[in-house]
């Protein structure tokens, strides 16, 4: 059961119970939002993670909500410094992502939202895989530096807009995504290279622009659900207090 939701939030420390794993997250809603990004992350130092923060800080500024959240448990995240296993099952990571999806989606705070992915490394591949089984939920999909190739049997599966970002330094990395943008069969896909960023994208002015594009694919594709009935819901709500 979910706490009736106050007015005036701006931030939330959430906890998604997917069976025995419990995921914080941070969750952050503007005012006036039309959609969410979904920023996943996969060890357990989320909130001392900066560039993490900073990246989402960029999102909301131009009116998106946020939520950066781990995929992994503590118990997890310490066997993966020895072993990197979960870290790389983009399997698994999917499956997570999907049931914060779907907890999304009842949410009180969130269910009227389209919900969009943005995924790094790994996590990028599992957004897309994750966007295949939620295709009428997932409005976009955004990938900075995406192991696609973890699951490139999948791609053609692909039918949410996506988009991939990729450091034009990141030789490995471009060439996996421009083979990954051939394979995805939806017409409403893009791959864009950032002239002078390396993998981590730590080049001056790079996360920014990773930013600037990820923010206007997103606005593009992620419009509010049922305008009508937030309307009424908020409404409601207000009559309650």
């Amino acid at each position: 059961m979910f706490e009736r939701p106050t007015f005036n939030i701006e931030e939330q420390i959430v906890t998604v119970h997917l069976g025995r794993a419990k995921l914080e997250g941070e969750l952050v809603i503007p005012e006036g939002t039309q959609g969410i990004v979904v920023i996943p992350h996969v060890t357990s130092c989320i909130r001392y993670n900066y560039r993490h923060h900073y990246f989402a800080h960029l999102l909301r500024q131009t009116g998106l909500a946020t939520i950066l959240i781990n995929l992994l448990t503590e118990e997890e995240d310490m066997l993966d410094q020895r072993s990197q296993h979960y870290q790389l099952d983009i399997r698994h990571l999917a499956t997570r992502l999907v049931g914060i999806t779907d907890w999304l989606t009842q949410y009180p705070f969130t269910q009227f939202l389209k919900i969009g992915y943005f995924g790094i490394n790994a996590t990028g591949g599992a957004a897309l895989l994750a966007a295949t089984e939620r295709p009428m939920t997932v409005g976009a999909v955004v990938s900075r530096g995406g192991r696609t190739d973890l699951f490139a049997r999948t791609l053609a599966k692909v039918q949410t807009p996506t988009l991939l970002i990729v450091g034009g330094k990141d030789y490995p990395t471009l060439a996996m995504n421009e083979d990954a943008l051939a394979q995805i069969p939806v017409a409403d896909k893009k791959l864009e290279i950032i002239p002078e960023a390396t993998h981590q994208f730590n080049e001056s002015g790079a996360l920014e622009e990773v930013a600037r594009l990820a923010s206007q694919w997103f606005r593009c594709h992620l419009k509010a659900k049922r305008q009508n009935n937030i309307a009424a819901y908020t409404q409601s709500l207000q009559m309650q207090l």
